[in-house]
Parts: structure tokens; C-alpha cells; sequence
């Protein structure tokens, strides 16, 4: 097996990064020190194969439920989540292993290759979903509910539900059980955005028949001219965010 090293800083990446792909490859093989590795002068397709060995050729992701697709997503959505793995706000000891040594740049040019893949999207699955809890999810996608705290969802993720350059990720076609993992994660603490994180304030206003609700909506939609993200927002935000700069709210802050 050919391991690649590349431009990265230290010693260090270039034994985690062997040590990924052998675990993503499911192959019994021993830790490849630096000095044996090849050094090969090839694009970014080449750099990003650990990434891609778990979110699917290209970041399509994969039928697996819980590697969300990273194609197509906003370049400052997924900067912020590489930040949040490398610096300890999200925890995938697989992810923060991987990335441990590598720099803001660096980080910052594997999401711009990820945010310019223009790939299609599978249809959306087929699961059985009560009526009134496709309808109940649609309502708080759609409209929120006000008497409880709950800001619509499309307020922040585009009309489309598709995100919002720079820094807001769609929610469409991405799988059930992954939205599910990842809005009980934002309720129990184990992951967090940078401050004020208004993710973790969302999901602590949802029940578990919310979140039911909302996450089976969305698996079932369709996802519109193919995921591209909005270029604004569909009027204020309802609350501050940590990683949305410069946008107003509904609540005064900037």
C-alpha cells in the first residue's frame, strides 16, 4: 500500500494520517513511520482520502446513516466544524485524531474543496413516518413555535432548507439517524459552537417528539437545485450565533 505525504506540518499528521486510512480500509497493517513515505505531488482528490473513506466518494456521503454529506456545504460551515473537531467543541475522537496537527490554512483549503464539489444528490429515502408527525416536523421546520421559544428552522438554513453562505449548513438530504445523533449531541453538551452557540439554545427547547418530528421531515424532502445555498438570509435571525458574523437579529445583537 502506497502511503501519500504531502505538504503537512510535522511528523506527526503524516503517522496519523496512515494510521486513518488503514482504519478506514479495515486492513490489518502496522504503523508506517515518516521516513518510508512517498512522497507524491498530487491534487487535493489525493490529500483528502481519509476524508473521504468515511463520507463517501467525493463527501457524498454513504448509506452508513451516520457520515453526513460534506459536498457541496458551505466553505465556512465546514471550516468551523474542522475547528470545532481539531479544538475540542465537537468530539469524534476519529476526527480530532485525524486533525490534531493540521493549521487554520490548512483546514481552511480542505473546506473550500469540499464547498466547490458539485455532485448530485440521491433521492430521498424511503421511510415510514406517521402523517402527523411529518406534519408536526414541518410546522416547526416551517414556522417554529413561538410559544415555546422555538425559532422556524428556515430562518436560519435558507427558505430551501439548503444553508446560507458562508457559514450555515442545509439540512436537506442528509440521513435521519445522523440528524438525529447530532441534535441529541447539542442537548447533552457534546458538541458546542463557538459563543453564543445558538444550536445547543434551539435544542434544549425540543422535546424527543420534536426532534421525532423535525428530523423525519427533513430525511424525506427532497433536496432542490441541487443543495446550492442561498446568498442571504430570508429576514433577521432570531437569535445571535457565534460562527454568523455581521448579520442582524431579531433580539438587537449583532
Amino acid at each position: 500500500m502506497v502511503i501519500y505525504r504531502y505538504r503537512w506540518p510535522g511528523r506527526g499528521l503524516a503517522v496519523s494520517l496512515a494510521r486513518l486510512l488503514c482504519i478506514a480500509a479495515g486492513a490489518a497493517c502496522g504503523l508506517v513511520a515518516a521516513q518510508d513515505m512517498v512522497t507524491v505531488d498530487a491534487g487535493m482528490a489525493s490529500r483528502v482520502l481519509a476524508c473521504t473513506a468515511c463520507h463517501g466518494a467525493e463527501g457524498r456521503s454513504t448509506p452508513l446513516g451516520y457520515y453526513p454529506r460534506i459536498a457541496g456545504k458551505p466553505a465556512g460551515y465546514l471550516y468551523n466544524q474542522l475547528l470545532s473537531f481539531r479544538d475540542g467543541r465537537r468530539s469524534y475522537p476519529q476526527m480530532a485524531y485525524l486533525l490534531e496537527h493540521l493549521t487554520d490554512a490548512y483546514l481552511e483549503e480542505m473546506a473550500t474543496y469540499f464547498a466547490e464539489l458539485e455532485v448530485p444528490y440521491p433521492s430521498p429515502p424511503l421511510l415510514e413516518v406517521p402523517a402527523l408527525t411529518l406534519e408536526r416536523g414541518r410546522r416547526l421546520v416551517q414556522h417554529g413555535d413561538a410559544a415555546r421559544g422555538i425559532p422556524a428552522c428556515v430562518q436560519c438554513h435558507g427558505s430551501a432548507m439548503t444553508g446560507v453562505v458562508p457559514s450555515v449548513p442545509g439540512l436537506l438530504g442528509l440521513p435521519r439517524d445522523y440528524l438525529n445523533s447530532q441534535l441529541g449531541a447539542w442537548q447533552t453538551g457534546q458538541r458546542r459552537a463557538m459563543a453564543p452557540d445558538c444550536m445547543a439554545r434551539v435544542a434544549r427547547h425540543l422535546t424527543p417528539e420534536d426532534v421525532s418530528a423535525v428530523t423525519g421531515w427533513l430525511a424525506v424532502q427532497p433536496v432542490p437545485k441541487g443543495g446550492e445555498p442561498a446568498r442571504q438570509f430570508p429576514g433577521l435571525l432570531p437569535w445571535a450565533c457565534g460562527g454568523i458574523k455581521g448579520v442582524q437579529v431579531q433580539e438587537g445583537r449583532p
